[in-house]
């Protein structure tokens, strides 16, 4: 064979070939091992990491109004009933109150008389432990506020303020100034809703109640 043969521009090409993964430092393993990383590389899909979406839109809420107008009506029925029972009971008791007392006459009523066995009923009537005295008058006065509210505390102010409306009425349908015992009665109501609102924790605006 001769030394052309060998040198010839075909054989220069082929060694080039086999040659170039030498010259540039790699063996031919590590050049196979990099081309299929760069396919891998291309062929990998990346996802978007997920993003937790907080909904800021704020809820509405809508007033039930039948429910309201129905509380309030029943909140109003509650003091009417009070207030009428109060008028009616303080009205009653100074009506015996007089007729104990056979007061018409100072009254300007000297027409109304009354007759013995009415006059010694009401006295028992008004006694300390009668019927129409204030302990017995106070407690029924109470325990009517206490029932229509079914005991909560928190409608104490507006029994008391519907207690309140029923003896001013009392006075006009009286023509003026309650008698003394039904003075008393005031007193001892308010004394008991007082301690009808410490028993509850509550703190009593005592001007409120003046």
């Amino acid at each position: 064979m001769s030394v052309n043969g060998v040198t010839s521009p075909q054989a220069a090409e082929l060694y080039s070939t086999y040659a170039a993964p030498a010259a540039s430092g790699q063996t031919a393993a590590e050049s196979t091992a990099s081309s299929q990383s760069s396919r891998e590389d291309v062929g990998a899909v990346y996802e978007p990491s997920k993003q937790t979406v907080t909904n800021t839109a704020k809820k509405t809420y809508t007033p039930n109004t039948d429910l309201v107008n129905k509380l309030k009506a029943d909140a109003e029925a509650r003091t009417a009933q009070l207030r009428s029972l109060v008028e009616k009971m303080l009205t009653k008791q100074s009506t015996t109150y007089a007729n104990a007392n056979d007061i018409w006459s100072l009254l300007g009523k000297g027409s109304i008389t009354v007759d013995p066995a009415t006059r010694l009923q009401a006295q028992e009537d008004i006694s300390e432990d009668g019927y129409w005295g204030v302990k017995q008058t106070s407690d029924r006065i109470i325990q009517f506020a206490t029932a229509l509210t079914g005991g909560d505390p928190d409608k104490i102010e507006e029994m008391r303020n519907a207690f309140l409306k029923g003896y001013k009425q009392a006075e006009k349908t009286w023509g003026g100034q309650l008698p003394d015992i039904s003075r008393q009665t005031y007193d001892a109501v308010m004394k008991k809703f007082d301690d009808l609102a410490a028993q509850a924790g509550l703190t009593v605006d005592q001007e409120a109640t003046k």
